[in-house]
């Protein structure tokens, strides 16, 4: 196993910073926790005076099959849950059937044991609450460790997490402290009838496959998928959840960071997985001029404007207008695609909304592949006229 010769340990905390599981504790000299340690060797590779003996016999693992249930991290921002954990309880209402396990939304934060109905209500049986004044603000610190204590005691089998920036910081640190895989950015969930374990599938190569990924050795397997992949959720106010008030530990010590103030952006962000109507221009609007006739467009349909990642790295439109595999992910009821020709990438973002109108000089765009309905022309010529028959109507 991993060992620390106190006689050459000069206390530096170089090990402790280094430690993926934060298995080690500086105390004068350097102090495993070996519960904790996974025996990687990342102290000993570290060590600038060659204090740790790394020639570890890895520990045994736990049997698999003692870890049972399906949880959701319920991210919450100032006491308001964030729309993608409706949709992983709805994913993982139906993997938790198909497993016979109870669906449990993990919570963090202060004072936020009232979203304990909300998420009850959307499907969760049991809400895991770990709420103290130390959470109320989001650090990475603090919610990793509280997390991976509760993984530890609790053993779940199955963890879900939105691929928000909030998510995507939290899960690759819980994936590097509990030792297991993590699948980023799924667009499919499923139980192997045969294993019980989770298929995730997710786009590789560009977009160009579906992978389909498994983690056969390691418990728990997680996955996080990006807003408005999966289907929200149905609401029952009539189903409640268990509350269950997590014992843990934390205190100031465990956390190096600190939010001294909030600044938040003054220009509108715009809501595409939420918005019903959605107007993206590509390419072929051909400059940030052309697209105040999408925005017209999208004014007039009572929608949001979005834009395809050839538009934005034209310099078209911001960034927040994208949609595609490297943007948004959008289902709305209409999608009007302007000038877009399709890439297998941008489809990927919105191929599952419910109608898809596609305008378009070329007949053989790809993005006709997919439309309900196509129009081929000059975009600057189809949409006034669209815009001035909306009008009148």
């Amino acid at each position: 196993m991993v060992k620390v010769n106190s006689e050459k340990c000069i206390g530096c905390g170089v090990c402790e910073a280094s430690c993926p599981v934060g298995a080690i504790k500086v105390d004068g000299v350097a102090k495993i926790d070996y519960d904790t340690c996974i025996g990687c060797g990342a102290c000993a590779g570290n060590c600038p005076c060659e204090a740790i003996d790394a020639d570890a016999v890895e520990k045994d693992e736990p049997d698999i099959s003692d870890y049972k249930g399906v949880w959701v991290y319920a991210e919450q921002r100032e006491g308001k849950l964030m729309p993608t954990v409706f949709e992983l309880l709805g994913e993982g209402r139906k993997l938790a059937n198909d497993l016979g396990v109870e669906l449990s939304a993990l919570l963090l934060g202060s004072n936020v044991e009232n979203l304990a109905d909300e998420l009850g209500a959307y499907g969760a049986d049991r809400v895991i609450l770990a709420d103290c004044e130390l959470l109320k603000d989001y650090n990475t610190e603090a919610y990793a460790k509280v997390v991976c204590d509760l993984v530890h005691e609790r053993r779940p089998e199955i963890i879900l997490i939105g691929a928000t920036n909030i998510g995507r910081d939290l899960a690759p640190r819980l994936s590097a402290r509990l030792y297991t895989g993590l699948t980023a950015d799924c667009t499919g969930l499923a139980i192997d009838p045969e294993t019980k374990g989770i298929l995730q599938t997710r786009p590789a190569f560009g977009g160009n496959v579906m992978a389909t990924i498994v983690t056969p050795n390691h418990r728990p397997q997680m996955s996080t998928v990006r807003p408005g992949v999966m289907k929200k959720a149905p609401y029952d106010p009539a189903h409640k959840a268990i509350l269950d008030r997590a014992s843990f530990k934390l205190a100031e010590s465990d956390i190096h960071t600190k939010v001294l103030e909030t600044v938040k952006a003054m220009k509108q962000v715009v809501n595409l997985v939420e918005a019903d109507v959605i107007v993206s221009g590509g390419r072929g609007v051909g400059s940030k001029e052309g697209f105040k006739l999408i925005e017209e467009l999208a004014e007039v349909m009572g929608g949001v404007v979005g834009a395809s990642r050839a538009a934005v790295e034209a310099g078209y439109i911001d960034a927040d207008h994208q949609v595609g595999q490297t943007g948004k992910t959008v289902r709305p009821k209409i999608y009007v695609a302007c000038g877009i020709s399709g890439a297998i990438q941008h489809r990927a973002g919105m191929e599952k909304s419910e109608c898809i109108i596609a305008i378009n000089k070329n007949p053989d765009a790809p993005i006709f592949t997919v439309a309900d309905y196509g129009i081929v022309g000059d975009l600057h010529k189809v949409i006034p006229m669209l815009i001035e028959e909306l009008k009148t109507r």
